[in-house]
């Protein structure tokens, strides 16, 4: 594109709609593309209902050659983040861009310039708006859709990111679990040794119970990724608000908690993937007609027949008792009974070796991959 590149600042009303919107422009009819909620969304960047904007302050540009909006970024600065890990890191997410490396440069330009002027010394994404979030960039597995609350884009932001000069930081690995591969037997063997010898139960979340629920397991939230890289705790009103917001999709029989001898151990959260619903609302909005569909998909389980295994924690002191691999289990004598064959575990560190080695001790298929990236300021 010869034209001039002009990078601005999103203020108004009329700014916001060329951010929502531009994915329908930057995505057209790519098959497996699943549009997001823009409802979702806006309730993700309300600064005021949103409880990580508390620590965290924010700019965002658009990207226009004439009277068109080819693109979008925004910059980030987390205070809990650099506070936890003693950094002066900057966040890039909610990136979208025609293929054309001006209009991409400009953008990263933009976001380079305002974290240098916040003092941070690397930027890092793409993170939207944390990892607590919807994060990573797809980097292969592009005949597939994104599964519930996992990014998606087209092959060729990979090399618009690279050339702006952002090198690989770290990859996250998702993974396809099929009930119909067998696990390991040995792993069945130790793990159902350990239930009994440690009086180790696996029950359901506790839907009357909710609020009490929630607050054991942001204990086990903060305890078990503590030193994982890139996490944050999150604060409790940003737990509580996640909480909230995935209430009325969860699954109780497919959110479990783990008990070692009377203490809550551990905990996995599995969500019906609603992408498979998501696909089917037009323009990413509930009204008039969305809402009904996603009742309708979802109640009648019309649509959705697999899950993202989107959680699993353990406490550090219970770590070596094998309570992942028996959460895993449970998902294979449960899930397919109710009508969800497959599911995804995702994301994984790809330096996380315990759980990489047990998904592949139960035959998971590793399938795709998301990339996060560095520049240094």
């Amino acid at each position: 594109m010869a034209s001039t590149i002009r990078i601005l600042p999103v203020q108004s009303k009329g700014d916001w709609e060329n951010f929502y919107l531009l994915p329908w422009d930057i995505y057209g009819e790519t098959p497996n593309w699943v549009p997001p909620l823009l409802l979702a969304v806006k309730q993700t960047l309300d600064t005021e209902k949103n409880p990580f904007w508390q620590h965290a302050r924010r700019e965002t540009w658009t990207a226009h050659i004439g009277d068109e909006c080819v693109g979008r970024i925004m910059a980030i600065v987390d205070d809990n983040h650099n506070q936890f890990h003693s950094e002066k890191t900057a966040f890039w997410g909610f990136f979208e861009c025609v293929n054309d490396q001006s209009v991409a440069d400009a953008l990263f330009g933009a976001a380079e310039a305002w974290a240098r002027g916040q003092g941070m010394q690397t930027l890092r994404g793409p993170m939207s708006p944390s990892t607590n979030h919807e994060c990573g960039l797809q980097v292969d597995a592009f005949d597939t859709k994104p599964f519930i609350m996992m990014t998606q884009n087209p092959p060729y932001y990979a090399a618009l990111v690279e050339k702006a000069g952002y090198a690989k930081a770290k990859d996250l690995l998702a993974w396809k679990l099929h009930p119909s591969k067998q696990f390991d037997t040995r792993l069945i063997d130790r793990a159902k040794k350990l239930q009994v010898a440690e009086q180790i139960v696996i029950r359901p979340i506790n839907m009357k119970d909710y609020e009490a629920e929630v607050e054991r397991i942001l204990d086990v939230y903060n305890d078990a990724w503590e030193k994982n890289w890139g996490f944050v705790p999150m604060t409790p009103d940003e737990f509580r608000h996640m909480a909230k917001d995935m209430k009325p999709i969860v699954i109780p029989e497919l959110l479990f908690i783990v008990e070692v001898r009377g203490e809550v151990a551990g905990f996995s959260l599995w969500l019906p993937d609603l992408n498979q619903v998501m696909e089917k609302i037009p323009n990413g909005k509930l009204f008039p007609t969305g809402l009904i569909k996603l009742l309708w998909h979802t109640k009648v389980k019309r649509t959705v027949n697999q899950g993202r295994i989107l959680t699993l924690g353990v406490k550090k002191k219970y770590r070596a008792l094998g309570l992942g691999s028996l959460m895993f289990l449970k998902y294979y004598e449960t899930a397919p009974s109710m009508g969800y064959p497959t599911a995804e575990a995702s994301w994984i560190l790809e330096d996380n070796a315990a759980m990489n080695q047990g998904l592949k001790m139960m035959n998971a298929d590793l399938y795709k991959t998301y990339r996060i990236y560095d520049k240094t300021l």
